[in-house]
């Protein structure tokens, strides 16, 4: 695990720039005269903040202690900081950002639309914590379509240790390795989002439901699932080996799933059958 520690210099530095950058008009207070800076004052960020003038001075001056997690969120909003500037901020500071409050369950319509320009591959949104949230048509045709159903029922964690049948579309002696990649990608999500209701809640009817899961949440891996190659058994074009990418969101509580075929092999053909085969299946 990496060590985060304070770096005084460009904290100073950082919060004497995005103080000159932040008007009087801008954080409600009266413009006045005989300004000799740009932007706000130093007592005034400390009164907008509620600290010190001699405390916000020694951050500024690289000399001041540690500032907790709840003084950086003061002083981004005194500041008026973006959300990547707040993060900057805490990282400055030597501490982890706040955790992402965007809903995991949204997914851009930029998003969206790339799903739909992805004809030949099979594609998915999901959240860090399993839920499948979009898929193209490729996708639902190899995979099956899930998207609707609610709560833990989307969820490819809990589908895969609670459902039997969700296991059937991958070789059975690579079973124990799914099922480590699934926890330990699990612990991984959950590590970044602690405290979150929705993650206690799902490894916690996790370990009711499967002793398998319990067992390997046990071990404590950890490990973000980014690139594999897997073989899925499909019932109607037969054993499929794919390249599986994972594409992280900047904030990280959604990931862009590809399934594309690999090179020099056949299956890029015979995915290209798929649409039409599930057709002549939903027909019949």
């Amino acid at each position: 695990m990496i060590r985060m520690t304070i770096d005084r210099r460009e904290l100073a530095d950082f919060l004497r720039r995005s103080r000159e950058r932040v008007s009087p008009r801008d954080a409600g207070l009266a413009e006045g005269s005989r300004r000799r800076t740009p932007g706000l004052r130093r007592e005034e960020v400390a009164q907008l903040a509620g600290m010190s003038t001699d405390y916000y001075t020694r951050l500024e001056q690289a000399r001041g202690p540690q500032p907790s997690p709840q003084i950086l969120a003061a002083l981004a909003r005194a500041l008026r900081l973006s959300d990547d500037e707040r993060d900057h901020l805490h990282l400055l500071a030597g501490h982890r950002p706040p955790a992402v409050r965007s809903r995991d369950d949204e997914v851009g319509a930029s998003l969206l639309h790339l799903l739909d320009r992805l004809p030949g591959t099979a594609a998915q949104v999901l959240s860090d914590l399993g839920d499948v949230l979009a898929q193209n048509d490729l996708a639902r045709a190899l995979l099956g379509g899930v998207c609707t159903v609610s709560e833990h029922g989307r969820n490819v964690v809990w589908r895969w240790f609670a459902d039997p049948a969700a296991r059937a579309a991958y070789p059975a002696d690579e079973h124990a390795h799914y099922s480590r990649l699934h926890v330990a990608d699990l612990r991984a999500a959950v590590g970044r989002r602690a405290g979150d209701p929705a993650a206690a809640r799902l490894v916690e009817r996790l370990r009711g439901a499967s002793e398998e899961f319990a067992a390997l949440w046990e071990l404590h891996e950890v490990a973000v699932r980014r690139h594999s190659r897997m073989r899925v058994l499909h019932p109607v074009i037969g054993p499929l080996d794919l390249d599986c990418q994972v594409l992280l969101a900047p904030e990280g509580n959604q990931r862009l799933v590809l399934l594309t075929p690999p090179p020099g092999t056949d299956a890029a053909d015979r995915l290209a059958l798929l649409p039409a085969a599930g057709q002549e299946r939903l027909v019949g």
